[in-house]
């Protein structure tokens, strides 16, 4: 019993010290909140696998502000990814409930989780793998993104930096590339293809869609109605200054404080939908 009891000490100082290095070596994702990657981990992978098959990969990237980007696409990005995105904190622990579930009768790990966050802190610093300790680290980065950035920022750096087929990064690359327009022009017809494609755009080929992309189109498209992301931030105009009252002769006046400037508005959680029921992410 003694040798058991020392041997899951050991354990624990060794998984400890292991969480606490992790910790401790976290991306700073503070210079995300007003400047984007130039490159990604998955730019960099899919430039490697490249590589090694004697080809060089070809990089269409162009990230454009939140503003540009079609309401379309952000509501159908929505109901294909994470229609809870609003309105939790990074991690949906109600999608991760029905995952174990679903994963439960059928025996094995299938089905997917991971929130527009996670999805975020994977491709700007991680890996594809399923390892227990790139998913830790996948959930320390998304908690540090939901603390540093705004809402807003997080979906802006999402659509921006997304793989969108091979060598195609962002809507407005996917937006020129697959339909000759700018990402601010896209349809809702369109969004709901390019929605439908995230989930594997290497093989769900926008420019072709099968028979499997066309129905995830379809239950895309039907869903977008019932969900609205928030307007783009804006810094509201100084209020107008209140006329002065008139002053007694013999009265004290206290020196008046100045007014600071208003600040950005955060979009409320859990204000994005117009239903009442929840949006369930749409099945692979």
């Amino acid at each position: 019993m003694r040798r058991v009891g020392r041997a899951v000490a050991a354990i624990a100082v060794v998984g400890f010290g292991y969480i606490a290095f992790l910790y401790l070596t976290l991306p700073d994702v503070r210079v995300l909140r007003t400047g984007n990657p130039r490159s990604t981990a998955f730019m960099d992978l899919r430039a490697r696998e490249a590589r090694a098959e004697g080809r060089e990969l070809r990089r269409l990237h162009q990230p454009v502000p939140y503003s540009r980007i079609s309401p379309h696409l952000k509501r159908a990005v929505l109901v294909a990814e994470d229609a809870g995105f609003w309105g939790h904190e990074g991690i949906d622990l109600e999608e991760i409930k029905k995952s174990l579930e679903a994963d439960w009768e059928r025996g094995s790990l299938t089905r997917g989780a991971s929130t527009i966050t996670q999805q975020l802190a994977k491709n700007l610093y991680l890996s594809p793998t399923r390892n227990p300790f790139r998913k830790l680290a996948e959930l320390f980065i998304t908690r540090r993104l939901e603390h540093e950035l705004s809402k807003t920022r997080i979906f802006e750096l999402y659509l921006n930096n997304i793989e969108w087929g091979d060598g195609i990064w962002g809507a407005e690359a996917a937006a020129r590339h697959y339909f000759r327009i700018p990402a601010s022009a896209i349809a809702p017809d369109q969004a709901a293809l390019m929605a439908g494609a995230i989930i594997n755009p290497r093989t769900l080929d926008i420019a072709h869609p099968n028979g499997r992309l066309r129905a995830r189109q379809r239950i895309i498209r039907a869903r977008m109605g019932r969900i609205t992301p928030p307007p783009v931030v804006a810094i509201p105009p100084p209020a107008a200054p209140a006329e002065p009252e008139p002053v007694q002769p013999d009265a004290q006046v206290e020196p008046s404080s100045e007014l600071e400037p208003g600040s950005e508005l955060e979009p409320e959680a859990g204000k994005a939908h117009e239903a009442d029921a929840p949006i369930a992410p749409v099945a692979p």
